[in-house]
């Protein structure tokens, strides 16, 4: 196998990770919070990556992601589960204000950017309801959201 492009370029260790997955040329690969804990530039890098993959490999790729506003434009399809409902279709179909308010039941707005991106701004969380999903104590979070694409 060739390591595409996007591969040599994107961040070391989700890299690393993505071509170990991609030795064995899956035809689904699945990711679980691919840009975690990476600054703004890296999730963007990664998103792209990954885009690329699915397009130049012929890989369906299956990732669950909190936030879902650095891949919204790399999507085909979108399974987004949100406090026990979900909506499945294209981006178009399910990432929109309607769709978003009935799921998390509480306003959320998509906005469209002048280059005809979808941002998804929602309400802030109330401090006492605020939870770190990334704490090591055991604990874990009420709630989230996923999108799949």
């Amino acid at each position: 196998m060739t390591v595409p492009t996007a591969l040599r370029s994107a961040v070391p260790g989700q890299r690393l990770l993505i071509a170990q997955a991609l030795v064995r040329r899956p035809e689904l690969l699945l990711l679980d919070e691919p840009l975690d804990s990476l600054g703004l530039p890296n999730q963007a890098a990664v998103a792209a990556l990954i885009g690329r993959i699915c397009h130049q490999e012929k890989v369906a790729v299956v990732m669950v992601a909190h936030d879902v506003n650095p891949i919204l434009h790399h999507l085909d399809r979108v399974v987004y589960l949100a406090e026990g409902g979900a909506a499945a279709g294209t981006p178009a179909e399910v990432i929109t204000s309607e769709t978003l308010t009935r799921l998390y039941g509480t306003p959320i707005e998509v906005l469209t950017t002048s280059d005809g991106r979808l941002v998804v701004v929602g309400s802030p969380e109330a401090p006492a309801l605020h939870t770190d999903r990334h704490a090591t104590s055991g604990a874990s979070a009420a709630g989230g959201d996923h999108a799949a694409g």
